[in-house]
């Protein structure tokens, strides 16, 4: 597997990113070895709460909650999955598949021993973290789930239609227009400067082009019977789990119904509707770590 890696130059004085870069070393079963960048902002001994992202964008969508939450005591861990942001991107599309991704953030997993887990999770950072929820069910204290989904095979929606067609066409991919244009607000140019950032050319994009189609929406995709297994076990999951999607996104409109109605862990709990596009974390910052910051306290009294 050939891997490229971004010039750290590419990441300095990112706006509203004050911090360190750590690094974790994983194996793939070819042999290859792989840098995964992830950070770890807060007391080490807070409640630790894993912040996933998802395509095309990497922890700098988390920067704001990071801090609301290392502010507040808590310990904040936003890891970039490998292809996006600070970590390894293989060269070739052929090198990323669903299946792949589970693996290598399972082996992060495991080496970081991280147990009692808060997860929040949008997009791609859903499809895999639920697969890590599936896995590792005692690890996990508490879900919030936004803007994402768990699907096995049962078909789109139309936002999602549309996005496939422009990410698999379009001769170059903008990912700062991407950025920008799924957030409600307009972002600043240093803000899309930074979501541009890990990508100095197209070669580095393969995975944020390859991403769009390893959803699992066709019965005929791989990874169908993964997720189908995950929900088994997530319809046995009774801990705190909350949807907090938001109001202006068609790519995943609706999707929070199948976890309020199948996840045990949903049911009487303070589900909301945040505002903001599809990537809510620019437009809603604050009100996510409200979220988080309700589930952890309601644990702490014995209500989650």
């Amino acid at each position: 597997m050939q891997v490229l890696r971004t010039p750290d130059v590419r990441f300095e004085g990112l706006e509203g990113w004050p911090y360190a870069p750590r690094y974790a070393t994983l194996a793939d079963p070819d042999g290859t070895s792989l840098q995964l960048h992830y950070v770890d902002e807060g007391p080490g001994d807070g409640a630790p709460v894993l912040l996933m992202h998802g395509e095309p964008s990497w922890a700098y969508l988390y920067r704001k909650i990071v801090g609301g939450l290392a502010g507040g005591g808590r310990r904040a861990i936003a890891p970039d999955l490998i292809g996006f942001g600070r970590s390894d991107k293989p060269a070739e599309r052929q090198d990323y598949t669903y299946e792949r991704h589970v693996a290598w953030m399972r082996q992060w997993f495991e080496q970081m021993e991280l147990s009692d887990v808060t997860l929040f999770c949008q997009d791609w950072g859903g499809l895999i973290g639920l697969r890590l929820v599936a896995a590792y069910p005692e690890r996990f204290a508490g879900v919030v789930v936004a803007n994402t989904g768990l699907p096995t095979g049962s078909g789109m929606t139309e936002g999602f239609k549309a996005w496939c067609a422009f990410s698999q066409s379009v001769p170059e991919l903008p990912i700062g227009f991407i950025l920008n244009g799924g957030s409600q607000r307009d972002l600043t140019p240093g803000e899309i400067a930074a979501y541009e950032a890990p990508f100095p050319d197209e070669s580095y994009k393969a995975g944020a082009r390859q991403f769009p189609t390893l959803v699992p929406v066709t019965p005929e995709h791989a990874s169908v019977a993964e997720n189908q297994a995950a929900w088994t076990v997530l319809e046995a999951f009774d801990k705190a789990f909350l949807t907090a999607f938001s109001d202006g996104d068609q790519v995943t409109r609706g999707g929070e119904k199948a976890f309020q109605e199948r996840v045990p862990g949903a049911k009487g709990q303070p589900h909301v509707t945040l505002s903001g596009g599809h990537f809510l974390q620019e437009d809603s910052p604050d009100e996510i770590v409200a979220v988080i910051e309700g589930v952890l306290a309601r644990r702490a009294k014995g209500f989650a």
